[in-house]
């Protein structure tokens, strides 16, 4: 039996952040998250190129041109949707996650994401908190793992 996993070493690795301005209070601390966790595995600052869109709508988008450049190893999406008292909530985030997940399928590069989507401001604010939980770094870590266990498959053949 042969086992493949990814690890966390982003020396050499280039990688894409696309990041919503809607809800941005949010999405700026998230990215801030990604920055210092990618630095925190190695990835070079001057691999990292980080690119703004209007919504978390319109990261599949742009996580397809990025994924399907040469430039890339993997794709970060950021992004923040609140619910609110209609259906708006519902077909924005559906709309991220089933096109981001699209992309990662279609293009064969690791498309991260990360998305909120909460039930209240507080709670998106909780997840992006620099002095608390803030998951953009988590974002990062699976970003650079993902790069690397796709590296891993291309040089074993697989």
């Amino acid at each position: 039996m042969r086992e493949l996993e990814g690890h966390h070493d982003g020396r050499g690795l280039r990688i894409a952040v696309a990041v919503a301005r809607f809800n941005e209070y949010v999405t700026r601390r998230l990215l801030d998250g990604v920055l210092t966790g990618l630095k925190k595995h190695g990835v070079a600052d001057s691999n990292v190129t980080v690119a703004w869109v209007p919504g978390s709508f319109e990261l599949p988008g742009l996580a397809a041109n990025l994924a399907r450049a040469d430039g890339f190893d993997a794709v970060i999406c950021l992004g923040c949707v609140i619910k609110g008292e209609t259906a708006h909530f519902e077909y924005v985030a559906s709309g991220a996650a089933e096109g981001i997940a699209r992309v990662a399928v279609e293009t064969g590069k690791p498309v991260i994401f990360g998305v909120l989507t909460t039930f209240t401001t507080d709670q998106a604010i909780k997840r992006a908190d620099p002095a608390g939980l803030n998951l953009g770094g988590e974002f990062a870590s699976a970003a650079v793992e993902m790069a690397n266990l796709n590296r891993t498959l291309r040089d074993a053949g697989t």
